[in-house]
């Protein structure tokens, strides 16, 4: 999506992800909820998000990407705008489907990194 957002005119990743993270975590940014899940610098937030809360992000991302395509979007400040609506229309599903919101769903006790390197020394 990275690229997309780009093409459309993006310049400031960061704020461009804060605004879909937003909408979907009720006005939290990628900071909130970086401290939020206690990590530590440099751990990737979808690195440490159980399968239904990495669900709701996958599908933010990827209706994200295919509006800004679909919309021919040209500026940055119309990327953000869909990128926080996305997330925020996600979020009233999710409400109305009487479902856990994103941010009170239980944090993993290994994030996938974790998971990984233990998989690797076991195929050692």
């Amino acid at each position: 999506m990275n690229q997309t957002a780009v093409n459309s005119g993006t310049k400031d990743l960061a704020r461009f992800h804060n605004a879909g993270y937003k909408g979907l975590y009720n006005g939290e940014t990628a900071d909130d909820i970086f401290k939020r899940k206690k990590l530590k610098y440099r751990e990737d937030i979808l690195d440490n998000m159980g399968s239904e809360e990495l669900a709701d992000n996958i599908f933010r991302i990827a209706q994200t990407d295919a509006k800004l395509k679909r919309d021919n979007v040209d500026n940055e400040y119309t990327a953000n705008s869909i990128h926080y609506e996305v997330g925020r229309e996600i979020r009233d599903s999710i409400k109305r489907l009487g479902e856990t919101m994103p941010e009170k769903l239980p944090i993993p006790e290994k994030s996938l990194k974790e998971i990984e390197k233990e998989n690797e020394k076991l195929k050692e």
